[in-house]
């Protein structure tokens, strides 16, 4: 769909639905890539503490880094899929039909959205009485939903269930707007993850780093969304399309690093003697 405004009676509507079929189709913000930039870019600013801390939560996993769990939340669909199907709506939250203006009653009532599961997960981890699984866990999930509300079409219009319903043409194949900004954007040119990560490195922290809000941060990812020219024309997508918006997808996922690593240090502060270290 256009970025069109709709009557009142179809905006409640809209919020009523409980958006299954957004799960039906791919929503992995940024894609692999992205959220392995993310975390990566996120590690190299947590101070010692908050480093150490890390490394021991994440001990036992395969690639113990922020990058290596990055995507951890999504591949719950297929290791997990009980838990992939309770935390499913934490990777977003539809604010475009509303002027991007967050309100818990209106837009996660029940707590299951991108911005009350990030809320939530930061208290667990901050937590040091909770026992070091709980404590991991939100790690993971803190690393991942961090990335996922810095995508705006995780905080866009519940009517094209965030861009997948969008058709478009890439390369002469079926595609649509959400899957082209999980990973076109970021990986178009050839780019690798490592030459990715030493480009992003180069940026100037982008403005409104400091912005504490977990809601202010999706509200700012959704005025992307309602930005003219943020929806194509459909049919085949052309690379000025990428041109135009490869540098606020950029400027997302430094911000998204910055804030995510704030966040860590924020909530890993806790004096070690205090916690439980619990199995």
């Amino acid at each position: 769909m256009a970025c069109s405004f709709f009557r009142a009676s179809f905006r409640a509507s809209l919020r009523a639905l409980p958006l299954l079929a957004c799960l039906s189709a791919p929503a992995h913000a940024w894609g692999p890539q992205g959220h392995r930039l993310v975390g990566a870019l996120a590690e190299t600013t947590l101070t010692p503490a908050a480093r150490a801390e890390v490394a021991r939560l994440l001990r036992g996993e395969p690639e113990p880094t922020l990058a290596g769990v990055s995507n951890w939340a999504d591949d719950l669909r297929e290791n997990d899929p009980d838990l992939g199907r309770r935390s499913a709506r934490w990777h977003y939250v539809n604010l475009a039909e509303d002027g991007c203006a967050y309100e818990v009653a209106t837009h996660c009532p029940d707590g299951d959205c991108v911005i009350e599961a990030i809320r939530q997960q930061e208290g667990l981890l901050a937590d040091p009485r909770q026992p070091d699984a709980v404590r991991a866990q939100a790690l993971k999930f803190l690393v991942h939903f961090v990335g996922d509300v810095h995508q705006p079409l995780h905080t866009g219009y519940a009517s094209d269930r965030g861009g997948n319903g969008y058709q478009l043409q890439v390369r002469g194949q079926g595609s649509n707007l959400h899957r082209v900004w999980d990973g076109e954007i970021v990986t178009a040119a050839g780019r690798s993850e490592k030459r990715n990560l030493r480009r992003l490195r180069a940026l100037p922290t982008p403005a409104g780093v400091d912005d504490a809000s977990v809601a202010a941060w999706a509200e700012a990812s959704c005025r992307i969304v309602r930005r003219d020219g943020f929806y194509p024309p459909k049919g085949a997508l052309k690379p000025a399309y990428l041109e135009r918006w490869r540098p606020t997808a950029d400027a997302q996922l430094r911000l998204g690093a910055e804030r995510l690593a704030r966040l860590l240090n924020r909530a890993l502060s806790p004096p070690a003697a205090t916690r439980t270290n619990a199995p």
